[in-house]
């Protein structure tokens, strides 16, 4: 056999090896080290700050870097008071609504149950008297099947929710001690940012230096794209909602719109989480012109959300809007919501790749010097 031919396959199986090896070593390191990734990626988004602070305010690097993570622990702080306030003053209102409203809906559900329900029990009962009795032990005991498994599931639900309320618990002091780990790792690699840049450069050969440097610049650049995407989707839904609103003349308007803003980013429901309850209540209450309006709303609001996330995410992450819609259906198919965000990154790591010509220097190792 041609050496030439046998030393190439050696190389594309090292090749190939090594690929698999530092994916297996990635997601290893991941999940025991992930309150250090968390810190890197935290010194990474804020760096441009702490950069900020230190040139402009002739601050020590390290206190920049404090301050940085003083500031973003206030907005987190601020948010999550915000949102709690919110939900109070939400349970405050409903409080104050719900009983009112109550008797409406006890009404309706007691009209459905007499103009449906006896009905419809009534026709069925008089058509099981019908029928002999095989038939009659056979629906029976079907019925009495169909209860036993209603009643297993719902038993083993039960049985499942108690036995993790033990590991909720458990997850609090755990998810205390990665966010100190990760505020720590966040200090120390901030802080030393440059100096680990340096020795990380130091390690590297040349070429990999040079293609890595392509590779950051580009990532960096689609994260950041990736995350004024969302902000820019959120604002448009927000005001679409808020105008919507104010044409329905729904109190609190403002309040609701940004309740249903923030609400999209919640995986798979969205703005569903609010405005599916809310259409079925008003319904149920009797303002069917309020439901319909919230319907074309929420049906506004999803479209111009299906058109607008892949030509806004392809410009902010420099790939094809095409392409985007394409690996977010993928990505969906495959890891669920995850995918929405991984497809489109999944691509933007491999148009970058090409871009730097890593896979050009590789498809070069493998071909050789016989080539």
């Amino acid at each position: 056999m041609n050496p030439i031919y046998i030393n190439r396959a050696l190389r594309f199986i090292f090749v190939l090896c090594a690929i698999i090896f530092g994916v297996i070593a990635f997601l290893y390191l991941a999940k025991i080290a992930y309150p250090f990734f968390i810190g890197l990626i935290i010194a990474f988004l804020m760096n441009p700050l702490v950069n900020l602070f230190e040139k402009k305010g002739h601050m020590p690097r390290a206190l920049a870097v404090f301050l940085g993570l003083i500031i973003i622990v206030a907005l987190f702080a601020g948010l999550i008071t915000l949102l709690i306030a919110e939900i109070v003053s939400g349970a405050n209102y409903l409080a104050r609504v719900v009983p009112e409203n109550l008797d409406t809906i006890i009404a309706y559900i007691e009209k459905v149950f007499a103009a449906q329900i006896i009905p419809f029990y009534n026709h069925i009962t008089s058509i099981f008297n019908k029928l002999d009795v095989g038939q009659q032990n056979t629906i029976m005991e079907n019925i009495q099947n169909v209860g036993k498994k209603i009643g297993t599931t719902a038993g083993s639900f039960i049985q499942s929710f108690f036995g993790n309320i033990p590991n909720i618990l458990s997850w609090f002091p755990n998810a205390a001690t990665v966010l100190i780990i990760s505020f720590l790792a966040t200090f120390f690699i901030s802080k030393d940012w440059y100096k680990l840049s340096a020795i990380g450069g130091k390690i590297l050969p040349g070429k990999a230096k040079e293609s890595g440097r392509k590779v950051f610049i580009d990532l960096k650049k689609a994260l950041f794209g990736f995350i004024r995407t969302q902000l820019t989707l959120i604002s448009i839904t927000t005001i679409i909602i808020l105008i919507g609103l104010l044409i329905l003349r729904v109190d609190y308007a403002i309040t609701i719109a940004l309740i249903i803003g923030i609400a999209e980013l919640l995986p798979y429901i969205g703005t569903g989480s609010v405005f599916i309850p809310w259409i079925i209540y008003e319904t149920i209450g009797g303002d069917v012109k309020l439901a319909i309006g919230l319907g074309v709303l929420f049906v506004i609001v999803i479209v111009q959300r299906q058109i607008s996330e892949p030509k806004i995410l392809s410009s902010s992450i420099g790939i094809d809007p095409l392409a985007t819609l394409i690996s977010m259906f993928i990505g969906f198919k495959l890891l669920g919501f995850l995918g929405l965000i991984l497809g489109p990154v999944i691509v933007v790591i491999i148009g970058t790749l090409y871009r730097a010509n890593v896979f050009h220097d590789i498809w070069t190792f493998i071909k050789g010097k016989e080539a």
